[in-house]
């Protein structure tokens, strides 16, 4: 069976989104990655690029009304997250054959093969598939951002659909970027889908195989399938900014090294045309200092920034598995 992917960025996060599809590439396996492109640049640019098992959506000609009457009330991220849902549904309505369809964050990096994960799932015999947050203990926001984490969430046409347009009307109605009647953004309402829909949900985790700044310090780096590089930011083509969280020395070195090489890699040999993830100089400073104020505070660590790094500098020390 050919497995579905479908993931939303635009053009300034052109570069995950490709490392993304890079890993698809190298593991997984008869695979389609859809892209909903969120603005025109993005779209010309995968176009142009024509690459093998990548298929394009163009939000511009796929936003009903009904989405374009919340957007001004939205921000440019609380805008994503409404469209999570209406990403899965986009594709599912432009390829009839599609069985499953797995949404990605563009910021995720396949590792491994993600068979086993499927297995588990197929076996529980469920319809839609969420993962855990998996918090290492110093980190476990679960009463902000929900014990569940939008990163990897897998539906069954058929028999997940009620799930996805429930989880759709929900995101129409209410999407912030904050706690507000047990809502935040399109993550908390994953809690609710168990109790909604008790024999349709199959709950992976908490798991080793999903891997995140949240949980680095946890668990041991070999055991993981998917990393989701949360965080990560690229300046420019001489400096990015790692995360904001504390990650052990052997998760720099065999995780986030190959990381950057790939989007280096792939910035260099399709000609992307770099816009800066971080806003403003100062955003970049707040994150550098919050950084510091945790290793100090919560874990007793100094001198230990896996923040900013110059990408030069930063791939010549370390080693590689490549």
């Amino acid at each position: 069976m050919t497995e579905h992917y479908v993931t939303l960025f635009d053009s300034v996060f052109l570069p995950q989104g490709l490392a993304l599809h890079h890993s698809l590439l190298e593991h997984g396996g008869d695979c389609v990655l859809w892209v909903l492109c969120l603005d025109d640049a993005c779209f010309q640019t995968l176009q142009r690029l024509d690459l093998p098992k990548m298929r394009l959506l163009d939000l511009a000609e796929l936003e009903t009304e009904e989405l374009l009457a919340v957007k001004p009330s939205r921000t440019k991220a609380e805008y994503c997250w409404t469209l999570t849902p209406w990403s899965i549904q986009w594709a599912l309505a432009f390829d009839q054959s599609i069985d499953r369809i797995t949404y990605l964050d563009a910021d995720m990096y396949f590792l491994k093969s993600p068979q086993p994960i499927f297995n588990d799932f197929e076996s529980s015999q469920k319809a839609v598939l969420i993962t855990d947050h998996s918090y290492a203990p110093e980190y476990d926001q679960s009463p902000v951002s929900g014990r569940f984490c939008v990163q990897f969430v897998s539906f069954c046409r058929y028999s997940g659909f009620g799930v996805l347009s429930y989880w759709r009307d929900l995101c129409l109605e209410w999407c912030f970027s904050r706690v507000e009647e047990g809502r935040f953004g399109d993550q908390k309402y994953l809690e609710a889908f168990s109790k909604r829909f008790p024999n349709l949900i199959y709950e992976h985790g908490p798991s080793s195989l999903f891997q995140a700044p949240w949980n680095a310090s946890y668990y041991p780096f070999s055991r993981a399938i998917v990393f989701h590089f949360h965080g990560l930011r690229v300046i420019d083509k001489r400096q990015i900014f790692l995360s904001n969280r504390y990650i052990p020395k052997p998760c720099l070195d065999y995780v986030y090294k190959p990381y950057v090489m790939c989007i280096v890699q792939l910035i260099l040999s399709h000609d992307i045309v770099l816009s800066s993830q971080m806003k403003t100089p100062s955003s970049l400073s707040r994150l550098k200092l919050s950084l510091k104020t945790f290793l100090r505070r919560r874990l007793g660590v100094r001198d230990i920034s896996p923040g900013l790094v110059d990408v030069n500098h930063f791939l010549n020390t370390t080693p590689s598995i490549l």
